[in-house]
Order: structure tokens, then sequence, then C-alpha cells
């Protein structure tokens, strides 16, 4: 049976969310696994830093062709070519798929392939250049409802898949 609903962080719900997205864009599952992680791992830093958790991060730069950017969600990731293909870069380290799908594992649990379908089918709702437009409105509308400030940070919310399959019946 198929889960209306769970209870989980909101980072790997933007994580997984934007790795569907990628994946629409053009992108292979691991390049999109990548780029996900990423974004979702920026959106922490910069609410981290609004709530005074911390510290502003000081500014790396790039050699000389070194790193190029992908926006996804609205985001520019940044991102270097590799033997196994694009991925992202966090500081120096690449942002592993291997790594995301464990982490989606271990967070997802039993319900990772009923969220991925249910994200799938909301991103193929939409042309790719919509989707692209809309994809961090969109993941505003449904992802899990936590406390306001430093209450919830870290916090688990509601994941209602059902909203979302609605969501792709616009």
């Amino acid at each position: 049976m198929t889960p209306t609903t769970l209870s989980i962080n909101r980072a790997p719900v933007l994580t997984l969310w934007a790795a569907v997205v990628a994946q629409r864009l053009g992108f292979l599952w691991d390049e999109s696994l990548s780029l996900g992680r990423a974004l979702a791992g920026l959106n922490a830093q910069s609410k981290g830093r609004r709530l005074g958790i911390f510290k502003p991060a000081e500014a790396r730069k790039a050699e000389h062709g070194e790193e190029f950017w992908i926006e996804v969600c609205g985001r520019p990731v940044p991102a270097k070519q590799t033997p196994e293909g694009i991925r992202a870069v966090k500081g120096k380290a690449i942002v592993t798929a291997e790594g995301t799908e464990a982490y989606l594992e271990a967070k997802f649990g039993d319900h990772l392939d009923a969220a991925r379908l249910a994200m799938t089918t909301l991103a193929k709702a939409y042309r790719p250049a919509e989707l692209a437009v809309q994809a961090f409105r969109l993941y505003e509308q449904f992802r899990p409802a936590i406390p306001e400030g430093r209450k919830g940070w870290g916090a688990k919310g509601v994941l209602e898949l059902k909203k979302i399959r609605a969501m792709a019946r616009r």
C-alpha cells in the first residue's frame, strides 16, 4: 500500500525534489542526485546563517575552468565534470551520487520509492522550461511544515504524498 504521509525533515525532501527536477531538466540520475544534495546543503547553510547557527562562510575562489554553475530550483549549484559525469562540489569535495542515495534511503526508509514517484509525476506535469522556473515554488507548496526560527532547525514535519500527487493533476 502506498503511504500518503510521512514524518521527515525538509532537507531530504528538498534533496529528492531537486534531484527529480534536475533529471527532468535532462541530467542523468547520478548527476541529479549530486546536484540535489548540494542544493539542499546550500539552502541549509543559508538558513543556518540567517538564524545565527552558522557563521558566514568565506568565499573560495575557483581556479579558472575548474568549476561551472548549474541552476537547479532557481539556485546556482557549483559543479564540475568528472570521469563519472557532472557532479556538484562542496568546497573541494565532490558530492557523490552514492552518498546521496544512501542519505535518501536512510531518511525516507521504505517510502523513498513512493516519494520519488510522486515527485516525478509532479515534475512531468510541467514542461522542462516551466519546471525550471516553478520548481522551488512547487517545493514550498508541499514541503513539510515546521516551526519558525531555531525551533524548526532539524525538526521533522509531515510530507503529504497525496498532496504532491494532487498537484500533478493541476
